[in-house]
């Protein structure tokens, strides 16, 4: 990454009374996602291809 800051989001179904979220920073090679209530510690970055199989993921039952 280049030294630009994250633009994190939550989901539009996060509460918004504090409670642990995941939140999500989209870049064009790279998606990174953290745990809301530890922003500053270590995330995980994975590629596009692998954030859609994983959001595909509920609609397959057979997984």
């Amino acid at each position: 990454m280049s030294g630009t800051a994250l633009e994190w989001f939550k989901s539009s179904y996060s509460s918004g009374e504090g409670g642990a979220c995941v939140e999500v920073a989209l870049q064009p090679t790279t998606i990174h996602i953290r745990d809301s209530k530890t922003p500053t510690a270590p995330h995980l970055t994975v590629t596009p291809a692998t954030w859609t199989a994983f959001l595909k993921l509920p609609n397959n039952p057979g997984c």
